[in-house]
């Protein structure tokens, strides 16, 4: 994966975190009346309204959106990895959860949160793999000293780079 496609992947989980995130911490009775939007209700079909489980589920998202922001800023593989890994975590056992209870919704409404409740997982699972970066004919692959670009990722697709990019 290029450092590109990481960082449109991690800024993907950022926008889904915000949508989930800042709607559930600034008006948790809406989201359970409301989420995903004005023609359903994913989350009232569920059970009973607990405000301090919605904002629970809001500033969760809003860690994962602002942990994916900041590690887009890097071009290192590691803190991408570690940031797949939390939207991982919290991915699978959430849409296994669902996945057992549909019942409550519609087909469409049923196959939409699928597919919503997927797509965080489909989204990290590419930061996984390691950072394949090419030289782009503006940025040479050998450093104005003469020594290796410290920008270009070593045979592991790991870049020694730690400092963030503009």
């Amino acid at each position: 994966m290029t450092p590109t496609a990481r960082r449109i992947l991690l800024w993907l989980l950022v926008l889904l975190g915000l949508y989930v995130g800042l709607w559930a911490t600034l008006s948790p009775l809406s989201f359970y009346d409301s989420f995903p939007g004005p023609f359903s209700s994913w989350v009232a079909a569920d059970g009973p309204y607990n405000e301090h489980l919605v904002r629970d589920v809001g500033t969760f998202n809003l860690g994962l959106a602002l942990a994916s922001a900041a590690a887009s800023r890097y071009r290192e593989r590691r803190p991408g990895l570690v940031v797949a890994i939390a939207w991982i975590v919290y991915s699978v056992p959430h849409l296994g959860y669902h996945l057992h209870h549909l019942a409550g919704l519609g087909a469409v409404d049923a196959v939409a949160q699928v597919i919503a409740l997927s797509s965080t997982f489909l989204l990290a699972l590419p930061l996984l793999l390691p950072v394949r970066e090419s030289a782009p004919a503006d940025r040479p692959a050998v450093a104005a000293g003469g020594g290796p670009n410290p920008w270009r990722a070593g045979p592991d697709g790991v870049s020694s780079a730690t400092v963030p990019h503009p």
